[in-house]
């Protein structure tokens, strides 16, 4: 368990390292009037700081490390 925690941990830093973050689509209701609706679409970016995606990388290493060890 502990070995794939890492493995996923090492995964997202690098991509967080890779891309820099990632962006999704949000839908919002603005008119809902019985049959008549109204909506936007927005599309929200969040950024991944480069410590926090090292920091992952570290720590998945980290877990493999102690994992490796301790068997």
């Amino acid at each position: 368990m502990m070995k794939v925690l890492g493995i996923v941990l090492i995964v997202l830093g690098v991509l967080g390292l890779a891309y820099g973050g990632f962006s999704y689509t949000r839908e919002k209701k603005v008119i809902d009037l019985g049959p008549v609706q109204a909506t936007t679409r927005t599309r929200e970016n969040v950024t991944v700081p480069p410590l926090v995606s090292g920091a992952a990388v570290a720590g998945g290493i980290a877990i493999l490390v102690v994992f490796r060890r301790r068997v």
